[in-house]
């Protein structure tokens, strides 16, 4: 036969327990608080015991508490899940409670939490979420230019046609392609290149309405999209973006000026019409741009 521990082993384990401990009686005195809830409450160790469990509790809740009958308003300490407390100097403290009702001793209730410190986890958890969203982001950035790529292009696009289409309204899709682009790799180097793609994003989103979508969806290749928009207002739209590459000479980190311009595509997009339907429509349109002379827009 096993022979019964004495209690004093099991008060010395709750003692050191990495979860803070603690019991109060019926009239909602705290009775023992372990050294892990004095340290969770910001507490000297001993300061706790004798004292109401409202010192612990935020507020509203110690307001709640005294405001129901003692021997009945025991708040959050008679469930079991997530809760709050105080620290001492008025932080709140989000917290697990596992709580029990440990019975009748010498005619006074008792009652026990286990309480878990959630602010690690929520730490982690939101450490957790800045790494998703940060993920997410670089899946839908084009690194170089650091604008939307082609996967962020389809999806904004599948939004806007959706929106667009309960409304019946139309939008516009456009291709725009920088003209002699392998000309600029071969006679200046492919960093030069770079960074006049670089600038060439930045002129089109500041020339493009701030409901438009630009995007970088190839090499030298950009997706415009134009929602509630008309074919004669995207054709405005995109000879203003156009114009803003074309007016001004891309200044490089070599001081190099390079005239550069873009030719543009453009197709509507009426309710019912797929995507690469009209991508392929703005395609066909950019091809007669760039036969057409290039640094013009052109709509089918």
């Amino acid at each position: 036969m096993i022979t019964a521990l004495p209690a004093s082993l099991m008060l010395a384990l709750i003692e050191e327990s990495l979860d803070a401990v603690l019991i109060i009686d019926d009239a909602c005195t705290i009775r023992y608080a372990n050294h892990a809830m004095h340290v969770l409450c910001g507490y000297a160790i001993g300061a706790l015991p004798g004292s109401s469990v409202d010192c612990v509790l935020p507020e509203a809740a110690a307001a709640q508490r005294r405001a129901n009958d003692r021997h009945r308003g025991n708040g959050a300490f008679g469930k079991v899940g997530e809760s709050v407390l105080r620290h001492q100097c008025g932080e709140q403290i989000p917290v697990e409670m596992k709580a029990l009702d440990l019975g009748m001793h010498d005619g006074t209730r008792y009652f026990g939490a286990f309480i878990e410190d959630l602010r690690p986890r929520r730490r982690m958890e939101e450490k957790h979420a800045e790494l998703m969203a940060a993920l997410e982001r670089q899946a839908m950035t084009d690194p170089l230019t650091e604008i939307a790529n082609r996967r962020s292009f389809d999806a904004e696009a599948g939004q806007m046609m959706a929106l667009g289409w309960r409304r019946g309204a139309d939008m516009a899709v456009g291709i725009a392609d920088i003209d002699h682009f392998k000309k600029i790799n071969d006679d200046h180097g492919h960093p030069v290149g770079d960074e006049v793609l670089r600038e060439i994003a930045r002129r089109m989103i500041a020339a493009a309405r701030t409901t438009d979508f630009v995007a970088r969806i190839g090499g030298e290749e950009f997706g415009l999209l134009f929602p509630d928009t008309s074919s004669e207002t995207a054709i405005g739209v995109a000879e203003r973006i156009r114009e803003a590459i074309a007016t001004e000479p891309i200044t490089t980190a070599a001081n190099k000026k390079l005239a550069v311009t873009i030719s543009i595509g453009l197709a509507t997009l009426p309710p019912g019409t797929a995507l690469d339907e009209a991508l392929g429509t703005a395609d066909c349109a950019l091809y007669k741009a760039k036969d057409g002379g290039r640094n013009r827009v052109e709509s089918l």
